[in-house]
């Protein structure tokens, strides 16, 4: 049985749940808790695990044995246990943080016993030596992916498409014995991508030393993460990728900008999507009194914490909106800083329809700590600011026209070799169609280079042209609409009258075709009299 199919047969039980009043994000916490629990019995019976790290009356086999009331009562008992460290007559259990941590403020939200065993019995019937062959943190991923898909469930605000996590992490290319940190960590992808890479490199870290090693698996990534169920499936994730952490694992519960944040070690790396939208409350969430611009918007203070938590000549890839690039006031002042105190050598515009929230606007920022020749400076840092326009006249991006790592490919090609920007570049890229865009008036002087999807901006021209703003573009979008070229207002309005007329008039017809008649009618009356016109109008 493959990955895809346990993945696809464990979903489907969420389908029997949902008569349970569970839904998808649910579904997935209670999976977390029991996968765990699973995870750790197998572990123990092969001797990955020495000894079992779960107390006694808190394992697998105190479940998988019962059924009906039993069933249901021992596992709510075991939840209370692991996130408290207590028993129920208050007796100390365990006191190991990073369990306390998977089982935080846990809480069943099953009501019927037949559903845990259902639950039970599922992950007692998976091949657990294929899964973990296959690899067990894919299996997962692909659970916590089907629930990002799931719009309803809100949890695509924790995803970030796995081509664009792939691909920011090639361009970066973390190295072993580097810090690797995501003040917004979610699932912790960014992590488990960078981790992946590294181990890829380095034979699953078989080619380092000992010492290295261990460093890799608790202290080379920590990620901070708000919303303490977003947490647990982080941490679950994490483990399955082999990804210990210190005592509390390698994603930490608290606010990146609140004392949390503040507190962090700097870092050689940091990838990060941070949480669009303002701070609810105002700045309630944005405590810390260390940032230079004080901002209620979440991203430019997000931003702030990352350029300034960088080491010298560290390297970062952030995901922003589009407000980010443009928006004036504090805005301003954040690029500014940014520029001063980085080298800004790369913007990636993305398309539209890869994130959660249709519509929304992103882009890639690339940047290094210090000027390219000397990582300690911290005035001037930024010389040319390379854009790349994978937004513009690309398709509609969704389930039914999946974003991959094939539309990312001449991106990186033209981005280079070299991780902090610095490689040989040369603008010129006509992938996608470019060449069939037209520009935007004033664009370039050469007609050919202006279609390229790849150029060069200089920090005066981005100052005395552009205000400090980086939205830049310069491909004109085929389904744009130009504004000076617009019909009348009234015109406009007429034609969608009469768009609206004549699908009333349709609307009316399927309606008498399915014997509504008098129902049209009164539909059609209320139409005169909020119009004042008329039956021989209508």
């Amino acid at each position: 049985m493959t990955n895809n199919d346990i993945v696809q047969k464990l979903w489907n039980l969420c389908d029997v749940l949902r008569d349970d009043g569970i839904n998808y994000s649910d579904y997935v916490t209670e999976l977390v808790m029991l996968l765990f629990m699973k995870m750790v019995h197998e572990n123990t019976e092969s001797d990955l695990l020495k000894t079992h790290i779960l107390p006694e009356g808190c394992r697998w086999t105190d479940l998988n044995s019962k059924s009906g009331l039993n069933l249901l009562d021992d596992y709510k008992r075991i939840l209370l246990a692991l996130s408290s460290g207590k028993d129920a007559n208050g007796k100390q259990v365990h006191n190991d943080l990073l369990i306390s941590a998977v089982y935080a403020d846990a809480q069943t939200r099953l009501r019927e016993p037949r559903h845990l065993e259902q639950l039970v019995k599922a992950l007692d019937q998976i091949d657990w030596y294929s899964a973990q062959q296959d690899g067990l943190g894919d299996l997962y991923e692909g659970l916590l992916e089907k629930n990002a898909s799931e719009t309803k469930s809100g949890a695509g605000q924790y995803f970030t498409p796995r081509a664009l996590i792939n691909s920011m992490v090639r361009c970066i290319q973390p190295q072993a014995g580097e810090t690797v940190q995501d003040p917004a960590a979610g699932t912790a992808g960014f992590l488990i991508a960078a981790d992946a890479y590294i181990k890829q490199h380095t034979d699953d870290l078989f080619n380092l030393p000992a010492k290295d090693q261990k460093f890799q698996r608790n202290k080379a990534f920590l990620g901070v993460e708000l919303v303490p169920s977003t947490r647990r499936m982080a941490l679950m994730n994490c483990l399955l990728h082999g990804m210990e952490g210190d005592d509390e694992g390698v994603v930490h519960l608290g606010n990146a900008l609140g004392m949390v944040g503040a507190n962090l070690a700097k870092a050689n790396i940091i990838l990060a999507n941070p949480p669009f939208g303002t701070s609810k409350g105002g700045d309630a969430s944005i405590t810390r009194d260390d940032l230079t611009y004080k901002t209620s918007n979440k991203q430019l203070a997000f931003l702030q914490h990352i350029y300034r938590n960088l080491k010298p000549g560290g390297r970062a890839a952030v995901v922003l909106p589009d407000n980010v690039l443009f928006e004036a006031g504090v805005g301003n002042e954040v690029r500014r800083d940014l520029m001063n105190k980085c080298n800004l050598h790369t913007i990636l515009r993305l398309p539209t329809g890869i994130f959660y929230a249709q519509g929304v606007k992103t882009n890639v920022l690339f940047f290094t700590k210090g000027h390219p020749k000397n990582k300690l400076q911290d005035e001037n840092c930024t010389t040319n600011v390379w854009v790349y326009d994978l937004r513009t006249n690309m398709p509609s991006f969704g389930k039914r026209t999946p974003f991959t790592e094939e539309h990312l490919k001449p991106f990186e090609k033209v981005f280079g070799k070299k991780a902090d920007g610095t490689s040989k570049r040369s603008e010129g890229e006509w992938s996608w169609n470019a060449k069939e865009a037209d520009v935007v008036e004033g664009a370039a002087e050469n007609d050919d280079l202006a279609k390229s999807r790849w150029r060069v901006f200089s920090r005066d021209w981005i100052r005395d042209t552009k205000g400090d703003s980086l939205d830049i573009s310069w491909l004109k979008d085929k389904d744009s609409v130009d504004a000076a070229n617009l019909p009348e207002p009234e015109a406009l309005a007429a034609e969608a009258m009469s768009e609206l007329t004549e699908a009333l008039r349709e609307m009316d017809g399927l309606m008498r075709a399915l014997g509504a008649g008098d129902e049209a009618d009164a539909q059609k009356q209320l139409l005169q009299d909020v119009l004042g016109v008329g039956s021989e109008s209508v």
